[in-house]
């Protein structure tokens, strides 16, 4: 996606541990006529498809989420969340843990029963994907429910970590936007698609 890339390239930063940092429109001050954009283009790469419901991980996925739901005919959003609140029903929950690379450390991400059901087909939309820890437990969550995963839309793929390739091995349609093939030197190159 154009728009995408091309503000990764003028806005993004290359920081130590090839981390990109692109906080000024995405995943911490958000750019909602960028969002608008990202959300009718997973809404034309998944369209004719039966999809039921959105599920993301908080925090950064949830707007991108929200605002691509609304190209689906507003489809209701459920998010995993990463610690495990007071106003959760400890025998209603679905759970996987993950390791989370921002924070490094292992997480669990929790989702009530009520909102994954079985049968519903579910796409996941996430803001990055690097290993592909997140998706994996996003996976598992849909198979404990017994839902149906849909197709995963990311907005940035860290193609060179490899969690897209590996999943998309696995049969897994994955719908990156801007897949980041390299950060050597602190030059951002994309991947031709």
């Amino acid at each position: 996606m154009k728009a995408l890339k091309d503000r990764i390239l003028s806005e993004g930063r290359v920081l130590p541990g090839d981390i990109l940092k692109i906080d000024r429109f995405l995943n911490h001050q958000l750019d909602i006529s960028l969002l608008c954009q990202i959300g009718q283009e997973f809404a034309r790469r998944f369209s004719g498809r039966r999809i039921d419901k959105i599920l993301t991980i908080e925090a950064s996925g949830i707007a991108v989420a929200c605002i691509a739901a609304q190209y689906f005919g507003n489809l209701p959003v459920v998010f995993a969340k990463k610690a495990k609140s007071g106003n959760l029903d400890a025998q209603g929950l679905l759970q996987s843990e993950i390791y989370s690379y921002t924070y490094q450390k292992p997480v669990m991400l929790t989702v009530s029963k009520d909102w994954l059901r079985p049968g519903e087909r579910v796409l996941v939309i996430d803001d990055f994907l690097a290993n592909g820890e997140a998706l994996r437990g996003c996976i598992d969550l849909l198979g404990q429910a017994g839902a149906e995963l849909a197709g995963v839309g990311i907005a940035v793929e860290k193609g060179f970590q490899g969690g897209g390739d590996r999943l998309r091995g696995m049969g897994i349609d994955v719908q990156s936007l801007a897949i980041v093939e390299s950060l050597a030197g602190g030059t951002i190159r994309f991947r031709e698609e």
